[in-house]
């Protein structure tokens, strides 16, 4: 069974493949990590060819346009080694290998007007699709599923632009400005999921953490009232243009809450079901009938800190809970970080490289 076929029958519930598909989560690992992988295996290859992952990425080209956004910092001594992505949302690097997000572009605006005048990316410009048709169509021929990345969907680029205590705040006192920010964003995604879709990908990755590890971040009322509208619109979008495109939604933290929302907005697979703050077997119980599950092995507990059988063990006892009906791609719950000992990532491949459904 080639792993384009493997992916889509675990995916769209379609059935058991002849053994569980996986990957390592963003394919790939932070850049001290990855740094390690070139010392340790002494490949030039990526890591999703060097140990041959059954799913492969496409994202939008670059963009052509030159926004200089520092114009919306008029007042603000901005670091000089910041930098802004296209979004607007200004960064520095740190340390610990994620940057701080510490310039957000929308945040001292106070009308819609000027929501509506920013200089929004051109993520609905087919230039920075149509040539990803070579690339999607030669990972099929090499047999891999396709997926195409949208992560930071909605949410999380709200705050990153608006600031997260100015966009929590909107949501009870300028609900208007709320509206024009994700209106304005849905827009945008619903153009580039029809794209993606139209292209031939099987799999498009939407991506909001909604949630904390205790639970949502706002009500449920609220969720439902400015964003689920948004996600609805997006995967409407993608399965109008390929009916059998399949939509992965991730969303971090204690997610039990919410997936009754992405099950209605038609989502069809559930990442990264984080073991520490999820059960795993009531998720996979209450739901597994309507949604297929990607992820759920631990990075804040096993992968770290366990020891290379531990992390063996980890795999099988995620597989006997959520992929007890053969509907799980096993992947880390994040992206792999230095934290994680070279011995527990082979031994996480090992593992799952091993493990056949039961038939």
């Amino acid at each position: 069974m080639q792993a384009r076929e493997r992916v889509l029958m675990a995916m769209s519930r379609g059935g058991k493949p002849d053994r569980v598909p996986f990957e390592i989560s963003w394919g790939a690992f932070t850049p001290m990590l990855m740094k390690t992988y070139r010392q340790e295996t002494g490949s030039a290859l990526e890591p999703d060819d060097y140990f041959d992952f059954d799913t492969r990425y496409v994202r939008p080209l670059p963009t052509s346009a030159s926004t200089d956004f520092r114009r919306y910092f008029p007042d603000t001594e901005l670091d000089a080694d910041a930098s802004f992505d296209e979004w607007g949302i200004g960064s520095v690097p740190t340390r610990f290998e994620i940057p701080d997000f510490k310039y957000h572009p929308l945040a001292a605006m106070s009308t819609v007007k000027e929501i509506e005048s920013y200089e929004w990316p051109d993520l609905d410009d087919e230039r920075r699709y149509l040539p990803l048709c070579e690339k999607i169509d030669a990972y099929h021929a090499r047999g891999y599923a396709v997926s195409a990345d949208m992560y930071q969907t909605i949410f999380e680029t709200a705050w990153l632009m608006r600031g997260m205590e100015n966009l929590l705040t909107d949501f009870f006192l300028n609900p208007e400005m709320v509206e024009a920010i994700i209106g304005r964003m849905t827009a945008l995604r619903v153009a580039q999921a029809g794209f993606f879709a139209r292209l031939g990908v099987d799999i498009i990755r939407l991506g909001d953490d909604v949630v904390t590890q205790r639970g949502l971040m706002f009500s449920r009322e609220t969720y439902g009232k400015f964003l689920k509208p948004g996600l609805r619109a997006i995967v409407d979008a993608a399965k109008e243009a390929n009916p059998s495109v399949l939509v992965f939604m991730h969303c971090c933290g204690k997610v039990e809450e919410v997936i009754p929302d992405f099950i209605d907005c038609g989502i069809d697979i559930l990442n990264p079901i984080q073991p520490e703050c999820n059960d795993l077997g009531f998720i996979e119980r209450t739901y597994g009938d309507d949604i297929a599950f990607w992820g759920g092995i631990g990075v804040q507990s096993v992968m770290p800190n366990g020891s290379p059988a531990d992390v063996k063990n980890e795999v099988a006892r995620v597989q006997g809970i959520l992929g007890r009906k053969g509907h799980w791609l096993a992947a880390p719950a994040h992206i792999l970080d230095p934290a994680i000992p070279w011995e527990n990532v082979i031994a996480y491949v090992e593992a799952v490289r091993g493990a056949s459904y039961a038939h």
